[in-house]
């Protein structure tokens, strides 16, 4: 019961923080970074509980507060460019946190913010205010008196920014897609070796027990003939040592001490 109080107070913050991250905020709005810090102890609290929700329920709780922190050390940033970069690498949720959503919140966070960075660094190179106006009205503008040489300047070296940045990260892709496949290949070479070093141990293992039989009994073996031989030869030496004894009085016998 404790359990399913919880999830469901996570549940209500969780949409709480969605809905604020969705709205243009101040920068001394504090609200949003408290219900974030609110939301890990609930979910760590969650977590310990013994009637928890499922292991993938909890991954993507996991995964929409992850994009809530992600989103705020995001904003943190000074530069609209690096902003705009945090924010490519942020992963939304992948299902809706209530029931009235038809799409995942966090996502739609996560395409406004980019197109939030989008414009800002648009506002940067063209030198305008992006609260001025707002994107219909700047294309309207844009479509019935055209651009001037120095806009289109800047909007070439925007495109050329956004493209650069576009290359980088297909680079990325391709350098971790590369990667995966290499620690792939690694890893069956590795299992395969495993499994060769225990089919060759296994073996080893095999022929040292069978080794070990063969040597207890050639042992066993040794150890009666030595018996054996110390039998007969201590009958031989009692038989020398009687006959050396007869001899002797035999001798004492028939040659008697000289007077």
């Amino acid at each position: 019961m404790a359990a399913m109080r919880l999830e469901l107070n996570l549940m209500r913050l969780l949409s709480r923080c969605e809905a604020l991250a969705a709205e243009r905020r101040d920068a001394e709005e504090w609200r949003l970074e408290k219900y974030v810090a609110a939301l890990e102890d609930m979910l760590r609290e969650l977590k310990k509980q013994a009637s928890k929700p499922a292991p993938e329920l909890l991954n993507e709780y996991s995964r929409k507060v992850d994009f809530l922190k992600g989103l705020l050390e995001a904003e943190k940033l000074s530069s609209s460019t690096e902003k705009a970069l945090a924010n490519q690498f942020l992963a939304p949720g992948r299902t809706p946190t209530t029931i009235k959503e038809r799409t995942p919140a966090t996502k739609t966070v996560h395409l406004q913010t980019k197109a939030r960075c989008t414009d800002r660094m648009r506002s940067e190179l063209l030198g305008t205010d992006p609260l001025a106006i707002n994107d219909s009205e700047e294309l309207s503008v844009r479509k019935r008196k055209g651009l001037a040489p120095d806009e289109k300047q800047s909007a070439a070296e925007l495109d050329a920014v956004l493209q650069r940045h576009q290359d980088m990260q297909e680079k990325l892709a391709e350098e971790m897609l590369s990667l995966a496949r290499s620690l792939k290949n690694n890893t069956l070479a590795a299992q395969n070796v495993i499994k060769q070093d225990n089919q060759t141990l296994s073996h080893s293992l095999r022929m040292a027990d069978q080794n070990f039989e063969k040597l207890k009994d050639e042992s066993d073996r040794l150890e009666q003939h030595a018996k054996k031989s110390v039998n007969w030869l201590l009958w031989i030496m009692l038989i020398v040592v009687c006959f050396i004894f007869i001899s002797m009085i035999l001798f004492i016998r028939i040659f008697p001490k000289l007077k």
